[in-house]
């Protein structure tokens, strides 16, 4: 399978997309064509969640062996994961399901792609003849970037930089990516918030370095989002969760489920509706919003927006203004020449808007809407106090969301809907102390602690040991000094080439 730019001709490899991460002329890759509906439940009625993954992927990655994707799957989702299952479906009422995506090395959804993505990348490198160290640039809005270290952690041939906004992350958020372990890692604060660091990124990717400056030793690549080796995997567990909920009983096998999925990034829901179209018989698609509601907005509005306050709220993974997955929704919807102008537009004037038509188009495949802090509270104390079930802000976010729009009768009823749950309420203590009515104090981990008193939740291993490890990456930077810190970086590579 080929793979092309959202803004262009362009195009290129699986293994070439898979290195290069962003297209040449800035847009990024998608499939020529996207696999025809091939899901079945008679087939996969008995698949694990690895051989989901097989499925799934062999489709997207036609030029990797079915037998090499099966020991990647294996090895990536394996004892790295503390439930069988990789995303139990938690059925709370007849209404609806939480499908829990946290129960990996960092505790966020962010873990179900990026356990694989280090596999696909080293299959591409390899596959493309590329010898140079590997050089990911990654910006995070919290989660992505630790599991992005952690599943790239010495990996041979590989470098990894991440950015963060120093004050846009929760303070375990923060720990975990400056205490991370690892030889050919680096992580960096910004003044600044996620925008502005996926933006630097952006323009890095776009000026390829000079041989003295480390280019003759590294190749630049991406683990965010706009990088297929993190979408199609994420394509998977909507399908594993629709495996999952006929299981059950939840649904029957011809019976159609909603999706609500807290969105930042887009990248979450666009998997979502790309399950959709291979056959997962998804009904309604709801795009959750915090208070920097700029996606839910658009579908209101039919015009995207960025120029507006940003706003630091308790769901951080959330707070982005330009959400870089969106356009590979609006090539489907309206075509590369559309969707490159309204890219011009988004960067030079900070806002497009899309004729009716396609308004029309994309108000039959999703919709959207938002909640803000109080009403992401209320949620989560409902929800706790009604079903004794925690959320964290995020999915808080999503069920806000979802319980709006069934209220308005915007929900259709009789469909069993799937809320996703994109993170562990531990990753945010003050948030789910509130939720639960806890008067807790201390530092994070005594907050944690305390919130394990209350609920019997006990605290993942993977947080409690943060608090006695050293701090490795204190650092923060001003964010028009993201470059040279990656030019610096990327220096020290080539000084040390060949011993990594």
């Amino acid at each position: 399978m080929k793979y092309r730019s959202t803004r262009s001709t362009e195009t290129v490899t699986a293994a070439e997309a898979l290195l290069r991460g962003l297209a040449a002329d800035g847009g990024l890759y998608l499939p020529e064509k996207l696999p025809a509906p091939f899901v079945s439940y008679e087939k996969m009625r008995d698949f694990s969640y690895q051989e989901t993954a097989v499925c799934v992927l062999s489709r997207f990655f036609t030029e990797i062996p079915e037998e090499t994707l099966a020991d990647f799957a294996r090895k990536a989702y394996g004892s790295s994961f503390e439930t069988r299952e990789i995303v139990p479906v938690r059925t709370i009422n007849e209404s609806f399901s939480m499908a829990e995506m946290f129960h990996g090395r960092t505790c966020a959804f962010k873990d179900l792609a990026l356990s694989l993505f280090p596999y696909l990348l080293t299959w591409a490198k390899k596959e493309a003849g590329e010898d140079r160290q590997v050089l990911i640039l990654t910006a995070t809005s919290g989660d992505t970037g630790k599991a992005a270290l952690e599943g790239f952690r010495d990996v041979e041939g590989t470098n990894i930089c991440v950015f963060y906004p120093s004050h846009g992350v929760s303070p375990l958020q923060k720990d975990q990516m400056q205490k991370q372990e690892g030889d050919n890692v680096r992580v960096c604060g910004i003044e600044g918030n996620f925008d502005d660091a996926q933006s630097a990124v952006k323009a890095i990717f776009a000026a390829p370095l000079a041989p003295e400056e480390g280019g003759d030793a590294v190749v630049f690549s991406s683990a965010n989002s706009i990088n297929i080796g993190r979408l199609f995997p994420q394509v998977v567990y909507y399908v594993w969760i629709w495996l999952s909920l006929v299981r059950s009983g939840s649904i029957g096998q011809k019976e159609a489920f909603n999706v609500v999925v807290p969105t930042g990034n887009f990248g979450n829901i666009l998997a979502a509706w790309i399950a959709r179209k291979i056959g997962t018989p998804i009904g309604q698609l709801v795009c959750a919003s915090n208070e920097n509601h700029v996606l839910s907005d658009f579908f209101a509005t039919g015009t995207y927006d960025r120029r507006r306050e940003f706003h630091l709220t308790k769901s951080p993974s959330m707070d982005i203004l330009i959400s870089s997955n969106f356009e590979r929704f609006l090539y489907y919807m309206a075509g590369s020449k559309e969707t490159a102008e309204a890219m011009r537009l988004l960067a030079e004037e900070g806002a497009y808007t899309m004729p009716a038509d396609v308004m029309a188009r994309i108000g039959e495949e999703m919709t959207g809407g938002w909640a803000d802090e109080a009403a992401m509270a209320a949620a989560a104390s409902d929800v706790y106090e009604k079903y004794d079930y925690l959320m964290d802000p995020h999915t808080s976010v999503a069920y806000a969301v979802y319980s709006d729009l069934r209220r308005k009768g915007k929900i259709t009823r009789g469909t069993h809907t799937v809320i996703v749950s994109t993170a562990h309420p531990y990753k945010f203590p003050d948030a789910s102390a509130e939720a639960v009515h806890a008067e807790v104090s201390g530092s994070a981990y005594d907050r944690l602690r305390a919130l394990a008193d209350v609920t019997g939740i006990p605290v993942p291993p993977q947080l409690a040991r943060l608090e006695d490890a050293p701090v490795r990456f204190p650092g923060t930077i001003a964010r028009d000094a993201i470059a040279d810190y990656v030019k610096a970086y990327a220096g020290e590579i080539r000084k040390g080439r060949g011993q990594r």
